[in-house]
């Protein structure tokens, strides 16, 4: 499949061509220079070929962050197929410009020059002012007003492989439609052997550079300055025959903090949370944790997710380790089930045990316990330490089912359900952690009555 780049300078309009082709609103636009800061891949089809497309952040160099935006985006212009170079037609041509393009243009590959913001046939004289780049393809467009993009779409699609015919079966005597069926089968099992990561954190704990060191590359942009990653990056992984996909989530900030594109970032990171499977949450041990941290983990806890609890910057750790658990447990009680890993990123030190615990975590978050199994921990656990009875009357479980799972989820059928008492349900959550390994996965618990659906209810 072929790879198209879509390149230039800040707030040329990038990201808007790129969620034009894409037929949805993928990357965050907006107003802004500087908004988009990692290469964001995404796979489509342009006039029923199939290729990828990547959107890079702008080509700056004005402070650290911008530099190394500028780095990444050069890289993706070199692995691409084609690549779009884009220049704003409201602007005169200017020699950084010309530099790039010529830079791209010195690695034989179709290059087009797109020049943006032509929104009428007014502006089209400021268009041809670009022809002193000697570009064989220049496209006037408008991504705003979607004019011009069809011919810029042709061309591209002018470099793409003609898609493959399906195969067509012909009738033989040792046709076994069962051969197709078993490979169907296989197909769907290895559509669901994914787990999904997110990894979230407030800003400048280090998100970014554990995603690097998790997937072996510098897949995202990496800054002191706080607030680098705004689009979600995601990176997939091959580990012991499980598809791991990582989501580098925006850093949170404190709500007063939040300033004009990191809102839509904000909302972004709720929308990849609730498709996630597992929550890395990630703790700068090198200063005190904060309250904004307990937010963050409740984000987590909201979604029902597996967590892992990653003590990031553990070389310059301030406390000693017993004392971090020690203040880690106080403060995040409602994530007693998460395991903890002190790690440093930058020096890739015991990151690569992350890998294992995503593992653990993602097999106890799919667990399912047989219900036999179930039943009799309960009736051991009711014997051990009665029900509470509710004004004088007694209460019952008749029995336990697991009805779900990721995370698991347990509906005990009693005659009075109302009265199941949070403290009681919590002395059998304990019970079952301790006869059943749920490391990592919260556990949902819902007391309902004969005949009631099973639905989700708090832990």
């Amino acid at each position: 499949m072929k790879t198209i780049a879509i390149i230039g300078k800040p707030n040329v309009g990038k990201s808007s061509l790129f969620n034009r082709i894409a037929k949805q609103r993928i990357a965050i636009t907006s107003d802004f220079s500087g908004t988009t800061r990692d290469v964001k891949a995404h796979e489509v089809e342009i006039f029923d070929k199939p290729c990828k497309i990547l959107d890079t952040g702008g080509l700056d160099d004005k402070n650290e962050l911008f530099s190394n935006v500028k780095l990444k985006s050069l890289e993706a212009g070199n692995i691409a197929d084609i690549i779009i170079m884009m220049v704003d037609g409201k602007m005169l041509p200017d020699n950084e410009d010309k530099k790039i393009f010529y830079s791209l243009q010195s690695q034989k590959k179709p290059i087009a020059l797109v020049v943006n913001k032509i929104d009428n046939d007014k502006e089209m004289e400021r268009a041809w002012e670009f022809d002193e780049f000697g570009a064989q393809n220049i496209f006037p467009i408008s991504v705003s007003h979607n004019r011009g993009v069809t011919k810029l779409l042709q061309w591209i699609s002018s470099h793409l492989p003609e898609q493959e015919k399906d195969l067509i079966i012909e009738e033989e005597d040792d046709f076994d439609i069962n051969d197709f069926i078993q490979e169907e089968t296989k197909i769907k099992e290895e559509e669901t052997n994914e787990i999904n990561v997110a990894i979230i954190g407030r800003v400048n704990v280090g998100k970014s550079s554990l995603l690097n060191s998790l997937v072996g590359e510098e897949r995202a942009v990496v800054s002191s300055i706080a607030g680098t990653t705004i689009d979600p990056v995601d990176e997939n992984i091959t580990y012991k025959d499980k598809i791991i996909n990582f989501v580098d989530t925006a850093g949170v900030r404190r709500r007063s903090k939040i300033e004009g594109i990191e809102k839509y970032a904000l909302m972004r990171t709720n929308a990849m949370l609730e498709n996630a499977d597992i929550a890395l949450l990630v703790l700068d041990s090198s200063e005190p944790f904060k309250e904004l941290d307990e937010r963050i983990a409740n984000l987590a806890d909201k979604n029902s997710l597996g967590v892992i609890i990653v003590l990031n910057k553990w070389d310059k750790r301030l406390e000693s380790y017993k004392e971090s658990i020690d203040e880690i447990r106080d403060r995040f009680k409602f994530l007693a089930f998460a395991p903890i890993i002190t790690v440093s990123a930058l020096s890739k030190q015991r990151v690569h045990k992350i890998k294992d615990l995503i593992l653990s975590v993602y097999e106890n978050y799919k667990r399912r316990i047989p219900t036999s199994k179930l039943n009799e921990l309960i009736k051991k656990a009711t014997i051990r330490h009665q029900l509470p009875a509710d004004k004088t009357k007694r209460v019952k479980i008749y029995f336990a089912t697991q009805y779900d799972i990721k995370p698991p989820k347990i509906a005990l059928v009693m005659n009075r359900p109302k009265a199941l008492h949070f403290s009681y349900k919590r002395y059998l959550l304990n019970k079952l952690r301790e006869e059943f390994d749920l490391e990592g996965t919260p556990v949902l618990m819902y007391p309902r009555a004969k005949g009631e659906k099973d639905e989700d209810s708090e832990k």
